[in-house]
């Protein structure tokens, strides 16, 4: 039973933001993308000893303000290269959370946290148009070489928007080229956060990974859904 569960949302993923021909109810209130979604070719994209050499998780942590003691969601985790590290940096009084929206992914990355003992994660099965976050719960919400498999943008960020405290921001890491080519213009990213109720906050250009880092906070107002124009 798992396995087809698994199954089924890998070729949900597959199909784009089709779904096979129907969206899911749950995101029926939200207009659609107006542009393509990058299939998940991979939870894993490269060994994780070499990003380490080359200094990534660090470089984004740092250009993210991440400190000891926040409390941290690394959306779309995959095998959770950045949740282990996430979770040395807030320590022991800080907390991640790990989330994915493929339950094969999920399970795999439950074991692998109860293998290091990291007693600060936990895990959460997300869907494609809800991270399923708790209200009010997150100083940084990391979404790294991630953002461009999102089926339904609009409701996946205006759902995301309440688990944010105050001063809290979202962390966008891609690469500024096509979504074909599994990257997500800049412009694109900073027209439909900001469709949704976010403002860009920083911007850190990162040329040695093909892309960008970007720092999102909350606008005064988020809009309602049926407010929502999508972006060109």
């Amino acid at each position: 039973m798992r396995a087809g569960v698994a199954l089924l949302a890998v070729a949900l993923l597959l199909s784009g933001c089709d779904y096979f021909g129907d969206r899911p109810d749950s995101a029926m209130a939200f207009p659609e993308a107006n542009r393509p979604v990058a299939p998940t070719v991979a939870t894993r994209w490269d060994d994780e000893d070499v990003r380490d050499r080359l200094g990534e998780a660090d470089d984004v942590m740092d250009q993210s303000d991440i400190r000891a003691g926040m409390t941290v969601a690394d959306i779309g985790a995959g095998d959770g290269y950045y949740t282990v590290r996430l979770a040395s940096r807030v320590g022991a009084n800080g907390r991640v959370l790990a989330q994915d929206i493929l339950p094969n992914v999920i399970e795999r990355l439950g074991d692998r946290i109860a293998r290091e003992r990291l007693e600060n994660v936990s895990i959460r099965l997300g869907a494609a148009d809800d991270p399923r976050l708790p209200a009010n719960s997150f100083d940084r919400v990391l979404m790294v070489h991630m953002y461009h498999e999102i089926a339904e943008p609009y409701a996946f960020l205006w759902r995301l928007w309440p688990a944010l405290r105050s001063g809290g921001q979202v962390i966008v890491v891609d690469g500024n080229r096509p979504i074909a080519n599994h990257g997500t213009p800049l412009s694109l990213l900073i027209c439909e956060f900001q469709a949704v109720g976010y403002r860009p906050v920083a911007f850190v250009d990162k040329p040695n990974a093909g892309g960008y880092l970007v720092r999102f906070a909350r606008a005064e107002h988020r809009p309602a859904p049926t407010a929502i124009r999508a972006c060109k």
